[in-house]
């Protein structure tokens, strides 16, 4: 072999590798780096979400609105799926999204159909952990870093929306069917919310970490939402539902807007997360 030809298929071969690593960024760079500001927005999400759901349920009819937002959501989504990279606007929008169309899917199964929160609670617990199973069965982790195949992008967003169901069906129970009213549901969620930061500091699991707190970050952000937002006579601080979706709506797009423009939640390399 020449110089020439040796020089050649070193290149080729780089070409290959380069080409290989920025598909592989391309596929991780679905979901964002978890950062402090990844938190602070996803619990103000679930703040919105819950919020909206209720202002919309108590305007229209409550059945019409929840295949409204199926339908908007699933347009979001494909959108997401669609897209060859993370994009923070698409990616929260979703979330969004999820979060509005997750509580109205538990809120109907209560006020529709008169299933108590401690029934509902315990349904979106067994889909989640039905969820994991077989996600993990099927891919072998459960890791956020890992999100590299639509199939995983498909595991991960159905997680996504059973936590928010989840999450709003135990939010509801203990500040209504346990008497604990919205503020003190929100400080038990964010006592609940620390605790895998701490277990992470101890040697837990990232994975679990990670699920734990994002499960908790449901009932966390929407128990002080819904304090704001209720009247006096239900313990809040009668702001109104409209008004604190509209406020925590705007501080989103602003963090969003953050995000987009510093890409803080992307890394160096132009990928989200490092697949692991």
């Amino acid at each position: 072999m020449t110089t020439e030809q040796l020089a050649g298929s070193r290149a080729g071969a780089a070409g290959t590798a380069g080409a290989a690593r920025s598909a592989g960024a391309a596929a991780a760079g679905k979901v964002p780096q978890v950062t402090l500001i990844f938190w602070v927005t996803k619990v103000l999400t679930t703040g919105m979400g819950e919020t909206t759901s209720d202002f919309l349920n108590k305007t229209y009819d409550p059945q019409i609105m929840v295949v409204l937002a199926g339908l908007v959501l699933a347009g979001v989504l494909w959108v997401q799926f669609r897209a060859p990279r993370y994009s923070a606007w698409i990616y929260w929008a979703a979330v969004v999204m999820v979060s509005v169309f997750g509580t109205m899917c538990a809120d109907v199964l209560h006020v529709a159909l008169g299933i108590p929160y401690a029934v509902s609670t315990a349904f979106f617990a067994v889909a989640l952990a039905a969820i994991f199973v077989l996600w993990f069965r099927v891919e072998g982790t459960l890791s956020i870093h890992s999100i590299t195949t639509p199939r995983r992008e498909l595991f991960y967003w159905l997680t996504v929306v059973t936590t928010f169901a989840l999450g709003t069906a135990v939010g509801d129970l203990t500040a209504t069917s346990l008497n604990l009213g919205y503020f003190s549901s929100g400080v038990l969620f964010a006592v609940l919310f620390a605790v895998p930061a701490v277990g992470y500091k101890l040697g837990l699991n990232g994975v679990t970490a990670f699920w734990f707190a994002y499960v908790a970050t449901r009932p966390f952000g929407a128990s002080f939402a819904d304090w704001m937002g209720v009247s006096a006579k239900r313990g809040g601080l009668d702001w109104g539902t409209g008004p604190v979706s509209l406020v925590l709506l705007g501080i989103i797009a602003v963090l969003v807007g953050v995000l987009a423009v510093t890409k803080m939640d992307v890394a160096a390399d132009g990928s989200t997360a490092d697949a692991r």
